[in-house]
Parts: C-alpha cells; structure tokens; sequence
C-alpha cells in the first residue's frame, strides 16, 4: 500500500469536508450541545450526590440520637441506604436515571429500591435528557453519514474514481485514505468531548484513581474504535452505491436500523420470551415461602415451638425465663436469617430471569455496534445493570447486619423477665446505637465492569476486524462505473 497516496485521499477529504460553509454551522451547533451535555451531567453528578450524602448524613443522625430503647425496636426503626453516583455518569447517564436511588432498611424486610430520578419527573424532562455519550453514540455518527455518503460515490459520478484508478491508485488506498479522511474530521467532535469530561472531572473535585484513569482510557479508546468502524462502513456502502443518493438513502436506513430499531427490538423480545413477575407477586411469594417455615411472632408456630424446647433441652431449663440469653433475640435471630435466607434466593432467581431478558441485547452487539459501545460505555461509566446489583447487594448485606446486630444486644442486654405494670419498659443504652458501623456503598470495580461487559468489547472488537475484512474485499471489485 501506497502510504503517501492514503495520506493524500485522506487531506483531500478533510479539505472536501470543510469546503463547505455549513459544515461550520453544524460544528457550532454539535459544540454547544456538548457544552450543554458536559455542564448538564455535571451539574447532576454534584448536585445528586451532595442531595444523597446529607440525607445519608441525616439518616445516620437521626439514627444515633435515638433514645434509650428496645434494641427489636431499634431494629424496626431502621435506617437509609443511598446510592452514589459513579463520577463518569456525568458522562453516560445509563440506566441512572431508571434505577432507584434510596431504600429503607429495616428488620424482617427487604424494600425495593424507589426514587428513581424518571419516576420523579415528566416524559418532556425524560426526552429532553442529553448526554456525552448520546451525541456520540446517536448524533455523531449521523454527521458522519452526511459527511462521508458521497465519499466514493461522488467520485464516481463526477469521474474522479475513473482518474485515481487509471493513474495507479489502488482500490484499498482510495477506501483507507477516505476512511482516514472521514475519521478525523469525526474526531474534531470526539475528542472535545472526552476533554470536557476529563476537566468535568477534575473540576468536580473526585479522587482521580487507577480505576477512574483506567475507566476514562477504556471509555476513550471504545469511542475512537466505534468511530472508526462508522466511518469504514461509510465509506464501504459509499464505494458499493452507483450514486451518492444511492449512498444516502441506504446509510440511513441502517443508522435508522442500528441505532434506533433493533436495540428497542431486541429489548422488547427480551421482555416478551422471559415475563417478569410483578413487584407484588414477587413479594408474596417470599411471604409465603417465609410463612412455610414458620412465624417467628407466633409462639405458637410449629417450627418455632419445637426449637423452642430444643433449647430449653440443650441448656437444661423448663422455662425460657431461665436462659442465660434473652430467648426472643435468639428467635428473632434465627427469623432474620431464614427470610433473609429465602429473599435471597428468590432474588437471584429474578436476577437470572432479568439476565435472560438482557441476553438478547447483548448477543445483539455482534450484528449492531451501537448496541456494543452502548453497553461497554454504560458498563465503564459505573451505570449498567451490574453497578445496581453491587449497590442492591452492598444495602442487603448492611440491613441484615444490622438487624442482627440489635437481635444480638436483645440477647445479652435485655431480660426474658417481663416487666410488670409499674416497671419500666425493657431498653438499653442509646450509646450502643453509635456502635453500628453507617453504611458506607464502596461501588463496583474496573474488574467486574470488564467481566460483565467482555461480550460486547468483543463484539466491537471483531466489528473493527470484519470492517477491514469487508474494505479489503470490496477493494478488489472497485469499478469507475
């Protein structure tokens, strides 16, 4: 390959792209909605995260300055568990503003998360929501069809190709140095936004980590590769159409199919082969499964009246007045673990039934690349499906310590005597509330990201390849006419 002629096309259509005066207008128009995209998710970012770290504040200050109480009350009390946001959402808001932000912890049961930011405005403040990674999944990929359709196909008409190829250029040189071209002139978009992210960054104070450095770089090099591929396959469907209205109407039809069509299609398949149960039903179900086990406030419970004697065997007693422990802490106890035992298990039964319905998306990244990037950007930018299981499994995990850590000072500190009519309700020093741990979400790493997201850095990956494939054969058969 001819280095200097690639280089040659590739100045040309830069020139090409810029001899236009409206292409200056479009320029303008794309900047300013980068600053708006960049400003707007930075001010979410920080805004949304002081709004969930003081009422994480408040929750743990109205938690501590409880009074001197029952520690089974204390449980029932409960507190807060908020979610932080990942710095890059700032970037690609993902499913962010889908997922709940907030959920009440309290003993003997696990609410769902709530407050999710588009359940708490209107459709109009849901369609107008633009992000970095919208324009560079959606809006930037259009400019380049407009700016790259005719690419080939207006040399063929005007009977530059017949010129090039007579004069000793080679099919593969005019389709890289056009590609090449067509690149740049995408990455005078491409790059101001990475660099508005990075200054977004810094300005908003965030720790700038390895994880963070190595998210940023991923994120970076998946849009230069998806850009790269867009630009290829312009430049492919260009050099394949006798015309550049040809060229077009056949490019957007696939901009249409890819970025618009098949992600919708593939989620709504999803959702219609593998039905989700309903809030409700789910519920129920964990009820009834916990009430098949036994009723841990019903003395009168099979499961609970025959542990009940086995302890009363095991420490040689008559009366539950004479253990060394207070009996209804351990009973409550041995509740918490056995419903904790089944939401779990009812939980990652879901969670596999939504894993199936996401399957379809995924394995949909092999013939769509914007289904790829989308999914590596959410997956890198901390705002997938897999950074909601951390923080869902981060406040689950928190909720039960909790709630068996007020189960364990009922044990020891509180009496199996029952007060009578003039004593004082049974309680314990409110000194012991401060000794609970404040939740503290540490967030999903680089690590699982990459291993929830392989698939679709595959998937691009092997785009990237069947794109030169494809120039390289269709090099071969490149026709003046």
């Amino acid at each position: 390959m001819n280095r200097s002629i690639v280089v040659l096309l590739a100045r040309q259509s830069w020139k090409n792209a810029f001899h236009s005066r409206a292409i200056y207008g479009v320029l303008v128009v794309l900047f300013l909605m980068i600053g708006y995209a960049a400003y707007s998710g930075w001010k979410m970012y920080t805004v949304q995260n002081e709004m969930r770290e003081h009422y994480q504040r408040v929750a743990r200050e109205r938690w501590e300055d409880n009074p001197d109480k029952h520690p089974h009350r204390m449980a029932h009390f409960g507190t807060f568990a908020f979610r932080i946001k990942h710095p890059l959402s700032l970037f690609d808001f993902g499913l962010e503003s889908f997922t709940g932000n907030a959920v009440y912890l309290e003993a003997h049961k696990q609410n769902t998360i709530n407050f999710s930011e588009a359940s708490m405005s209107t459709g109009l403040l849901r369609f107008g929501e633009i992000s970095l990674a919208m324009l560079l999944q959606m809006v930037v990929p259009l400019i380049i069809v407009f700016l790259g359709f005719g690419a080939v196909a207006v040399d063929r008409e005007n009977g530059t190709l017949k010129i090039l190829l007579t004069q000793g250029a080679r099919g593969r040189e005019i389709l890289t140095g056009r590609s090449l071209g067509l690149f740049a002139v995408a990455m005078v978009v491409v790059v101001p936004a990475f660099f508005c992210a990075a200054l977004l960054l810094i300005a908003s104070g965030v720790s700038v980590d390895l994880d963070l450095v190595g998210r940023l770089a991923g994120i970076a090099l998946a849009y230069f590769l998806f850009n790269a591929i867009v630009c290829v396959i312009t430049v492919a469907v260009s050099a394949g159409s006798q015309s550049s209205k040809a060229a077009l109407m056949k490019l957007l039809g696939v901009w249409l199919l890819l970025a618009v069509l098949l992600p919708r299609t593939s989620q709504a398949l999803g959702s219609y082969f593998f039905p989700a149960p309903s809030r409700v039903a789910f519920e129920t179900v964990i009820e009834e499964d916990v009430l098949k086990q036994g009723d841990s406030h019903n003395p009168d419970d099979p499961h609970y009246k025959h542990l009940r004697d086995s302890v009363l065997r095991v420490h040689a007693v008559d009366s539950v007045e004479h253990l060394p422990f207070n009996y209804s802490g351990f009973v409550m106890r041995e509740g918490e673990r056995i419903s904790a035992r089944i939401y779990q298990q009812h939980l990652q039964a879901l969670t596999r039934l939504y894993d199936k319905q996401n399957s379809l998306t995924t394995a949909a990244a092999l013939v769509n690349p914007f289904t790829a990037i989308r999914n590596l950007s959410m997956a890198l930018s901390g705002t997938d499906v897999e950074s909601y299981k951390v923080f869902q499994s981060e406040a689950e995990a928190y909720r039960y310590t909790m709630a068996q850590e007020m189960n364990a000072l009922q044990m020891e500190l509180i009496s199996n005597r029952k007060p009578g009519p003039q004593d004082k309700p049974l309680a314990i020093s409110h000194d012991h509330w401060k000794e609970l741990p404040d939740f503290k979400p540490q967030g999903i790493a680089i690590g699982a990201s990459l291993r929830g997201a392989w698939f679709s850095a595959m998937a691009l990956l092997l785009w990237s390849v069947g794109s030169c494939w494809w120039v390289g054969r269709l090099s071969k058969t490149l026709k003046a006419i």
